[in-house]
């Protein structure tokens, strides 16, 4: 296996901490991971979101005031509205024909991104703001084209990190899935998208390099009762099974006591 080296960051994440979560599907599979841990994270507020302008549109439209970003890149293509000349988020199943498709250039990439940090910092001016480039390949590009698309996004996030530091970092999520897993049984069946597997993969990997003590204490002591919830029994309506729920809320109580940020 070849190891990806992830830099260390100049901060950590605590328990529960206060994220959002903006951009392609992938980053809807990580933060619905992060929302299962209980972090109070918003995720994709108003859907997935594939380009850097996208990813702008959602900052701004949204009230959120996160201490921790996460911004996914998938692709550099965005879809214009000819009648308005405007960047659309989503052409909502209209015809083909209403749209002119282009690609962003580097630059633009970098200028989307950093008008969205800017943003974030306005509202909170301790935030910091992870970026990450989608390891999903666009067959409809082709797949010179989608390497080319992912291309320009490296470089982009690349520029945006030394333009902010102390603000932006990097977390190689592309080169995990092509370099640390290159196999198909990393792959959903459409051979495309990574699968479950792979996705908790790059969580494990991300929490190791990001997460504080706390948070990965916090986190081993909410899997077991976290377990006990999801358990499915044969007789709920016996008293063992009352009995057992009832001293698992009384954990989950200690527990939110211990951790003020914890809301179940």
């Amino acid at each position: 296996m070849t190891k990806v080296a992830i830099d260390e960051p100049d901060f950590m994440i605590g328990p529960c901490e206060e994220m959002l979560f903006v951009g392609s599907c992938f980053a809807d599979n990580i933060g619905r991971r992060f929302k299962e841990e209980k972090f109070r994270a918003t995720v994709n507020p108003y859907g997935v979101m594939y380009n850097p302008a996208s990813i702008l549109h959602t900052v701004e439209r949204c009230a959120a005031a996160p201490r921790v970003a996460l911004f996914t890149l998938g692709t550099n293509h965005v879809y214009i509205l000819n009648e308005t000349g405007e960047i659309v988020d989503n052409c909502a199943k209209r015809p083909q024909r209403l749209f002119t498709e282009r690609e962003l250039t580097i630059d633009e990439c970098a200028d989307y991104l950093g008008r969205a940090v800017d943003v974030l910092v306005g509202r909170r001016s301790d935030v910091k703001v992870v970026v990450t480039v989608s390891p999903i390949r666009y067959a409809k590009y082709g797949y010179h084209g989608s390497q080319l698309s992912k291309a320009m996004l490296l470089i982009a996030a690349d520029k945006l990190v030394k333009e902010r530091p102390g603000t932006v970092s990097y977390f190689p999520a592309y080169e995990i899935v092509n370099d640390e897993l290159r196999d198909y049984r990393f792959y959903s069946p459409d051979m495309l998208h990574p699968s479950t597997q792979a996705v908790e993969y790059i969580w494990e990997v991300f929490s190791e390099a990001y997460f504080s003590p706390e948070a990965k204490r916090f986190i081993e002591e909410w899997r077991p009762l976290k377990e006990a919830l999801g358990h499915k029994p044969f007789h709920p309506e016996s008293a063992e099974y009352k009995e057992f729920m009832n001293k698992t809320m009384l954990k989950v109580k200690a527990l939110s006591e211990k951790y003020p940020n914890f809301a179940f």
